[in-house]
C-alpha cells in the first residue's frame, strides 16, 4: 500500500536527508514536493532514490510558477519524477474580501494552465485550503467557481481543510469526486487541544471520520493519499501514527 508524504510538514525538521531516512525506515514509499525542496533538484532526486522513495507529485507555489516560470517548473517537475502538479493555494488578494468576478478570473487562469501542463505531458490541478469553502457575500462557494471555470484542471482536495471552512466533505466528494485526483489526509484536533500545533492532530488522534471519507474517496478513484500536518511539533510521532493509522481505514 504506497503512501505519500507532504514534506512541508517536515520543513522544521530538517536536514532532509534524516527526514527522508526517517519516512522511509517507517514504511512511506512516496513523498509530495514543495517549493523548499525544488533549489538542486537533481540531488534531490538522487536522495529519493538512493531511499527507493519517489515523488509523484508535487506543490508549486505562487500560480506565476505555471505562468512566467512554466519552463523552470516544468524542468524540476520532470527532473523529480513528478507527474502530478498542483497550485497549493490562492494569491493574498482572494484571501480576504475577493468576489465572485475575481475567482472567476482565477479559473479561468487555471484553465490555461492546465492545459499547458497537460500540452508539456503532465498533470495540473488545484490544493484547496478553508478559503475557496467559504461564502462570499453573493453566497457563491469559491472551490465550484474554480471547478466550473477550469474544466481541465484536477483537484487535489484536503479534506480537513474542506471542513475548517464549514464544508461537508462527502458532499463534496459525491458531488465532485470524479474532479479528485489526490487527497490529503489530515486530522483536526478535539476543540482546545493542540494549540501549539495550530489544532492540528495526527491522522486518527482527531475528530475526522477518516474510514467513510476514505471509502468514499476510494470509491471513486483516488489513490494518492498524502499524509500532512501543516504544524507538528514532534515528526517521528506524526509521520508514526499516521501511516499505522492509515492503514487501518
Amino acid at each position: 500500500m504506497d503512501v505519500s508524504f507532504q514534506l512541508y510538514s517536515a520543513r522544521n525538521f530538517t536536514p532532509w536527508d534524516k527526514v527522508l531516512d526517517q519516512l522511509a525506515e517507517l514504511g512511506y514509499t512516496q513523498v509530495e514536493g514543495f517549493g523548499g525542496v525544488y533549489e538542486d533538484a537533481a540531488a534531490f532526486r538522487a536522495a529519493l532514490d538512493t531511499r527507493g522513495l519517489t515523488m509523484p507529485s508535487g506543490h508549486f507555489f505562487p500560480l506565476a510558477n505555471f505562468e512566467s516560470d512554466f519552463d523552470k517548473t516544468i524542468a524540476n517537475a520532470k527532473a523529480l519524477g513528478i507527474g502530478q502538479l498542483y497550485c497549493p493555494a490562492p494569491d493574498d488578494v482572494y484571501r480576504d474580501g475577493a468576489d465572485a468576478q475575481a475567482w472567476r478570473d482565477l479559473a479561468a487562469r487555471l484553465e490555461v494552465a492546465a492545459k499547458r501542463v497537460q500540452d508539456a505531458g503532465l498533470r495540473f490541478g488545484w490544493h484547496n485550503h478553508h478559503w475557496e469553502f467559504m461564502p462570499l457575500t453573493g453566497g457563491e462557494i469559491p472551490m465550484a467557481l474554480l471547478l466550473e471555470g477550469a474544466p481541465s484542471m484536477e483537484w487535489e482536495a484536503d479534506i480537513a481543510w474542506i471542513v475548517r471552512g464549514g464544508g461537508d466533505p462527502l458532499a463534496w466528494i459525491a458531488q465532485h469526486g470524479s474532479r479528485i485526483t489526490a487527497a490529503h489526509v489530515k486530522d483536526i484536533a478535539p476543540e482546545g487541544q493542540c494549540a501549539d500545533e495550530d489544532g492540528w492532530a495526527d491522522v486518527g488522534h482527531g475528530t475526522m471520520d477518516w474510514p467513510a471519507i476514505m471509502a468514499a474517496l476510494r470509491s471513486n478513484g483516488v489513490s494518492l493519499f498524502v499524509m500532512e500536518h501543516d504544524n507538528p511539533n514532534d515528526l517521528a510521532r506524526f509521520a508514526r501514527r499516521s501511516i499505522t493509522n492509515y492503514r487501518q481505514f
